[in-house]
């Protein structure tokens, strides 16, 4: 039943994550369309990736690490591109937090402790800071509402905090696995992590977030 309630949330997430971008970047329809098709390609490659198997790899890295790391670089090297720099950047800051705000889903990684299918600090860690990212990030919305300009500090803190967590939960997952430190929720007690619907969390949704909580730190400054 867990099950079913994940893959209906992540699915959920990752629909309207697509569609909130498509419709509030500053682009073309040509450029929605393809930036669209790109998001729904790499989310068939991780779920392919976890239906195969492929995250439980481990040596010589970790292919969940792949996930993470590749649209990270993507986005950075996209900003090269004048216009694609410019089109990342006009997303509607209160958008970006507002979609930080679902992170209070991640409640789902204390019930699957309770349940013994998460182990270690990892889904403690992950959870509460989520969830605080979550609920704090409605009142970050209200500050926005004239603007934010007298509020930067405020919103500054709150956004290193919500990427500070995504980082940290990176880090459990990385070093509280048995084995290898390369390890990334491989081990015992962390089988959830590795297929859908919650290797959908480390695939898609962290880096996602994680360049959010960036183009928000370059808009404050």
């Amino acid at each position: 039943m867990l099950d079913f309630i994940g893959m209906v949330i992540t699915a959920a997430l990752m629909l309207l994550v697509v569609n909130a971008l498509t419709t509030f970047m500053d682009v073309s329809r040509v450029a929605r369309i393809t930036l669209a098709a790109l998001i729904g390609v790499w989310i068939g490659l991780a779920a392919a990736a976890a239906g195969a198997g492929w995250l439980t790899i481990s040596r010589p890295v970790p292919v969940v690490g792949f996930f993470v790391v590749a649209p990270l670089l993507a986005t950075g090297l996209a900003t090269a591109w004048p216009a694609a720099c410019k089109a990342i950047l006009s997303i509607p800051m209160p958008v970006m937090v507002a979609l930080n705000i679902v992170r209070v889903f991640a409640v789902l990684f204390l019930m699957l402790a309770a349940e013994g299918r998460l182990t270690g600090p990892f889904p403690y860690s992950a959870a509460w800071g989520d969830i605080i990212t979550g609920v704090v990030a409605v009142p970050v919305l209200w500050l926005l509402k004239d603007g934010g300009a007298r509020y930067t500090t405020a919103i500054a803190a709150w956004n290193l905090f919500g990427a500070a967590d995504l980082v940290l939960a990176i880090a459990f997952g990385i070093t509280s696995s048995e084995g290898s430190p390369l390890q990334l929720f491989p081990g015992p007690g962390s089988e959830a992590m590795q297929h859908a619907p919650w290797s959908f969390v480390p695939t898609v949704l962290v880096p996602i977030w994680l360049i959010l909580h960036g183009i928000i730190a370059v808009q404050l400054r």
